[in-house]
């Protein structure tokens, strides 16, 4: 590593003001920055020194994407020989050619949401004259794993443009926008183009014809819960659905690495699977049809609900900032997506409106909460009139 950062520090100057590359700037600092930490100091103001920056911190939320990913890589292996009947004669039959398969599946979706996404980006800082943000390292990443293995490439680039420029960019980039940019690129596509974003064909790369490919969500919002999959099916995540929100155990191993890396709030992840729990004993206690008697607990398994609670609801710039605004946030982002489920079925996977949804109330939630310590306090406080 010091060869390169002595190569670094040799081309430098060429990139910096007055230098022959000197438009290149922005581009050098970003790739500069990714591979060492950078020498910046601050020189005024009040500031706290930490040993982690932007960077690393994206990079810790890449690592706790990694059981999800590289489940779905061969969860689409999987399903996709489940559904032609492929017999495998031993473990490692089991094993190297669903993960081949898989990952030739999933590979191009990666590149294309990298290639797209941070050309944007790339452009828009030397467009601006600014340093390139490092907020799509992370959105890079999720957008492949919440999409169907079989999505066209041109769609996911088109929507992954639209979560950039209209999700990000006209918001002033990184940390300025109001929407999770991942989420947006899938609300685009499943109202641009509902016919590859559901049903029951999409779920399930190459599927034979015989072959059913519904999820539970879609069996559970047509009524068929005969053919629903085990609840342990369902935790580990042996079901046709998007690429990384299949495996209820992947995500919550990368939920903890979240938790203990300090990265992610605890409080928004507890809310949002209490709201959807309590929503869904709710429902049981009215059940007026048989949606409603479905166990509550379903609910946390099925669908994207444990991906949103632990990736996409804790996102630290649409999500609240204030403690107790963080568990109003998750809990009603939990309510939401198991109330949207149930009594609207044309849209089954409602945590992506949910979290999209309290994305924008987040600043109000936040408002009201600072307003009522405010009034706590000022009550405390007694007024001696001179």
């Amino acid at each position: 590593m010091k060869f390169i950062k002595n190569i670094l520090d040799k081309v430098e100057p060429s990139f910096r003001k007055g230098g022959k590359l000197s438009f290149l700037e922005s581009t050098f600092d970003a790739f500069s920055t990714f591979l060492f930490v950078p020498n910046h100091t601050t020189h005024s103001g009040a500031h706290i020194r930490d040993a982690i920056d932007l960077k690393r911190t994206m990079t810790m939320v890449i690592l706790a994407l990694m059981p999800a990913l590289l489940f779905g890589i061969w969860n689409v292996g999987h399903q996709h020989y489940l559904s032609h009947g492929h017999e495998f004669n031993s473990i490692f039959d089991m094993f190297l050619p669903k993960i081949i398969y898989g990952f030739l599946k999933i590979f191009p979706l990666i590149v294309v949401s990298y290639v797209v996404g941070l050309g944007i980006e790339f452009a828009f800082a030397q467009i601006n004259g600014h340093k390139v943000n490092e907020g799509y390292l992370v959105s890079g990443m999720l957008i492949p794993l919440i999409v169907p293995p079989d999505i066209p490439l041109w769609m996911l680039a088109i929507a992954t443009a639209f979560a950039v420029i209209i999700g990000k960019e006209v918001f002033g980039g990184t940390g300025m926008n109001v929407f999770n940019p991942a989420l947006l690129a899938r609300a685009f596509l499943f109202f641009a183009y509902p016919a590859s974003m559901s049903g029951d064909n999409v779920w399930i790369s190459e599927k034979a014809d015989a072959v059913s490919g519904a999820t539970p969500l879609a069996e559970a919002a047509a009524g068929n819960f005969g053919n629903m999959p085990s609840p342990l099916d369902m935790f580990l995540g042996f079901i046709p659905g998007s690429v990384g929100e299949t495996s209820t155990l992947a995500i919550l191993l990368g939920a903890v690495f979240l938790i203990i890396t300090g990265i992610a709030s605890l409080r928004i992840m507890i809310s949002v699977f209490t709201g959807g729990l309590m929503m869904g004993l709710l429902f049981n206690l009215l059940g007026t049809n048989a949606y409603m008697n479905m166990p509550a607990y379903y609910h946390l398994i099925m669908g994207g609900f444990a991906f949103g609670a632990v990736f996409m609801a804790t996102d630290p710039v649409s999500g609240s900032q204030t403690n107790t605004g963080k568990i109003i946030y998750g809990f009603l982002i939990g309510v939401f997506a198991v109330l949207i489920r149930v009594l609207n079925p044309a849209y089954p996977e409602g945590m992506m409106l949910s979290i999209l949804l309290f994305n924008a109330f987040a600043p109000l939630i936040d408002h009201y909460v600072v307003g009522a310590n405010i009034n706590r306090r000022l009550k405390r406080t007694k007024i001696i009139k001179s």
